[in-house]
């Protein structure tokens, strides 16, 4: 299972609680109106289309969506100030890290960054000191319907694809996502997730549960970070530490 796979198996395994809910809502907001500065209108800008199923998938109320693209694309009295920046760092066991951020103030963000890798054992890096470990990928995640499932996935274009027991992770090129979506659609393959991501090209085993605590315990402490979007590594844990760390 790649680091991406992992880490959001993880995280759905989490109960959402009403304070990461309103928290999630805040972070969506600001997904949604870095995408609309490309166009207020969904069909016409599939960036924010993603963005807004997002939204809707987490149950964020319409107004909060509308009010979010407004903003986004200078149509409101306020118009957004909130900038994309990515992070790189080495995290315990020197497992490689990007994250996904927005922000209206650089030089807070990356101060709170660099002291929760510090908190850990890790180190925030400069751009490019892990990025080559990664490939820009679509990201689908797609219901495993009966054997002819991989055949579909191979022929609307994936470029790879991984069995998470139930639904299959499917890659695309980040251009093709949208197409093959679409292609999976009418195969009756409706994906339960679609975004941008970062994939990671090699993978860091832990087998040291000591380890695999501080890579979780940092991963949680970005995760939870209001200006992060996403976190992307490449660690791998086998399911037995996981289990016993839970």
């Amino acid at each position: 299972m790649s680091g991406h796979s992992k880490w959001s198996t993880i995280k759905h395994k989490k109960a959402a609680t009403d304070a990461k809910r309103g928290a999630l809502f805040s972070k969506i907001a600001r997904i949604i109106e870095v995408a609309a500065k490309g166009g207020a209108d969904p069909e016409m800008n599939f960036r924010l289309k993603l963005a807004v199923q997002k939204a809707k998938a987490a149950n964020m109320p319409a107004i909060n969506i509308e009010k979010a693209i407004q903003k986004g694309a200078g149509l409101g009295k306020d118009a957004s100030s909130i900038e994309e920046v990515v992070y790189e760092g080495l995290g315990p066991g020197n497992v490689a890290i990007m994250i996904n951020a927005l922000t209206d103030n650089r030089n807070r963000t990356v101060a709170e960054l660099r002291n929760i890798f510090a908190k850990t054992g890790g180190n925030l890096g400069s751009s490019g000191s892990v990025a080559w470990q990664f490939v820009s990928r679509g990201v689908l995640v797609v219901p495993k319907k009966d054997e002819e499932t991989e055949l579909k996935l191979i022929d609307a274009g994936a470029v790879s694809y991984e069995d998470l027991g139930d639904s299959f992770e499917v890659h695309t090129e980040p251009k093709d996502l949208n197409k093959v979506k679409q292609t999976l659609a009418t195969e009756g393959l409706e994906a339960k997730d679609a975004k941008l991501a970062m994939v990671p090209t090699s993978m860091v085993k832990v087998s040291d549960p000591a380890v695999a605590k501080k890579i979780l315990n940092l991963m949680d402490a970005l995760d939870d970070h209001e200006d992060v979007t996403e976190v992307f590594a490449n660690f791998d844990i086998d399911d037995e530490i996981l289990n016993n760390l839970s």
